[in-house]
């Protein structure tokens, strides 16, 4: 009988958690909207993609030699004895594997970059985030991809930005 009166007491509390939930201050946040529109975000997006534009041109650079080392090997490849074939064949493969792996090593780079600029700007938002939500009684702030419906009210995604713009503003 005890075990069953603990039972539904236990029940009850944890039906009645939902209920106690419900009359909490609750906001939400839109953290790619925030890593798209804040001042730390923009300049970070800038400088990513300065790298991918230098490197792009890097590339097309690369390509455009090996489009002419390839031509002037066919050119004289009537001329060439089947060892120099051979061995010009080869040097163009490394040339080509050359190629790809600087692009490669580019795009892994960008990337790299890009996790650790997000990484640092989400923890530096996760501190505004908790300031606000102390400062300004929220009992919940949750991530807004992680909910099926939200009203307007609940978002905090522009405040947000404002103070995080305003905390961080010489990074």
């Amino acid at each position: 009988m005890k075990k069953i009166l603990g039972f539904m007491i236990a029940v009850m509390l944890i039906a009645a958690a939902p209920v106690a939930a419900a009359n909490g201050k609750i906001g939400v946040i839109d953290l790619q909207k925030v890593l798209r529109t804040s001042a730390a975000g923009q300049a970070a997006q800038k400088t990513i993609a300065e790298k991918a534009q230098a490197f792009q041109k890097t590339m097309q650079s690369r390509q455009e030699d090996l489009q002419k080392l390839n031509a002037e090997f066919e050119k004289q490849k009537m001329m060439l004895s089947k060892e120099a074939i051979a061995e010009k064949e080869r040097d163009l493969q490394q040339k080509v594997k050359d190629f790809q792996r600087f692009g490669n090593d580019a795009k892994e780079e960008l990337q790299q970059e890009d996790r650790q600029a997000t990484s640092r700007i989400l923890d530096e938002v996760a501190k505004v985030v908790k300031d606000l939500g102390a400062k300004n009684g929220y009992d919940v702030i949750v991530e807004k991809s992680t909910t099926l419906y939200t009203s307007d009210g609940v978002d905090l995604t522009d405040q947000v930005v404002k103070a995080y713009d305003k905390k961080y503003k010489g990074k």
